[in-house]
């Protein structure tokens, strides 16, 4: 039997994809004004976008990128143990730390790179990670590559998490969870987990990449928002795309664990420094969300608004209080039908389908941010009740 070809069998699985309406296709933005896009030579209003308070494009993040790259370049040039890590990292490092009330935090290029790290650095095999069914992507493959024993309760489902880390009660074990779901946009219940945690006892690691800047006083985040600090989550990992408008990621712990992952954390080690010009951005949008509550109130404003109107023309919402409002459809295709509907009417909202979220399960996702309107919103709605009317 001849060996199989590698490119063959992926053209083969590309073509079921398509065949189940479940392709992907990558689009490119020609222009982008705030939350404006031009697609396709089309202008568009994005509600896909997880800039969350609107500051992806704010001047002054704008003005501290093009000052910091006259001080230190476009880029790091290395890695941050040979001569990459500058001054903006170790300030931005120190001002998330204080921030969000952790004793220390280390910068990552991104949100997958730091989950990776940190899951594959803490964990060996024979020890077991128990994770939400819904983590993000990074989370479940920072276990594989780990080669620990994998272990997934079904969403939300608490006594499931116990009943999977009391199976292996002599094995050193971890608990993963997003704060907030990315496809569902709603919260996980981290004090019961950090409970959980404490009496099992099991490492929690939180991945708060939708919380930070839109939850909690001065926008810290799921942690702070659900009362709990450092003591009861010792693993938070942030994201820097998204509310505060950069790029980027850190995790922050325990001088301990900060330590052990310069030593042993591979995507850190081996992987070019975060621009510093971005870093020096990320420091100026840090002080803005701390200080400017008005994005987080209009935009709860905004979110009550959509929930508020969709539900009154029958469109099936999930329980999220996030910016996060999945529309549930379905059928792939007749999500993509709609997508498609909201595009020629002027607004950018795609469909995700299997398998980013489960069979049958197909939605729109629509995002919101500070920076939209409530006139845009209402006019969202408008075209959703066409769409879904059609």
């Amino acid at each position: 039997m001849p060996r199989p070809n590698l490119t063959d069998r992926l053209i083969a699985h590309h073509a079921e994809r398509t065949a189940a309406d479940l392709a992907r296709r990558l689009r490119t933005v020609t222009a982008a004004t705030g939350l404006r896009i031009r697609l396709d030579g089309r202008d568009l209003l994005s509600f896909a976008s997880n800039d969350y308070l609107g500051l992806a494009q704010d001047p002054r993040l704008i003005a501290a990128l093009q000052s910091t790259a006259n001080d230190f370049g476009v880029g790091a040039t290395a890695a941050h143990l040979l001569g990459g890590h500058r001054r903006p990292h170790q300030q931005l490092e120190a001002s998330l730390a204080e921030w969000l009330g952790y004793p220390r935090a280390l910068l990552f290029s991104t949100g997958m790179m730091a989950n990776i790290g940190v899951l594959s650095c803490l964990l060996q095999r024979g020890d077991v990670c128990v994770q939400d069914r819904l983590n993000h992507a990074s989370l479940i493959d920072g276990a594989r590559l780990a080669d620990a024993e994998l272990l997934r309760y079904p969403h939300a489902d608490l006594a499931a998490a116990r009943r999977q880390l009391q199976a292996r009660p002599q094995a050193a074990a971890l608990l993963a969870s997003d704060a907030v779901f990315s496809m569902d946009g709603d919260h996980a219940a981290l004090g019961e987990l950090a409970a959980l945690c404490q009496r099992e006892p099991a490492t929690l690691l939180v991945d708060d990449a939708h919380g930070l800047g839109v939850l909690g006083e001065q926008g810290r985040g799921s942690v702070a928002a659900q009362g709990l600090s450092a003591t009861e989550v010792p693993v938070l990992m942030v994201t820097l795309g998204k509310a505060l408008g950069t790029f980027g990621a850190a995790v922050l712990g325990s001088t301990a664990l900060i330590e052990g992952l310069i030593q042993f954390s591979r995507p850190y080690i081996y992987t070019t420094a975060l621009p510093p010009a971005l870093a020096a951005a990320t420091l100026q949008s840090i002080s803005i969300v701390r200080a400017e509550t008005w994005r987080r109130d209009h935009l709860a404003v905004l979110i009550e608004r959509f929930r508020s109107r969709a539900q009154a023309i029958g469109l099936r919402l999930m329980a999220s209080a996030t910016p996060i409002q999945p529309i549930l459809i379905g059928d792939s295709g007749r999500a993509m039908a709609w997508s498609q509907q909201l595009e020629a009417a002027g607004f950018y909202v795609p469909a995700i389908r299997p398998p980013t979220v489960p069979d049958n399960a197909a939605r729109l996702r629509v995002t919101l941010s500070a920076s939209h309107s409530l006139a845009e919103v209402d006019a969202l709605i408008e075209a959703l009740a066409r769409a879904s009317a059609a």
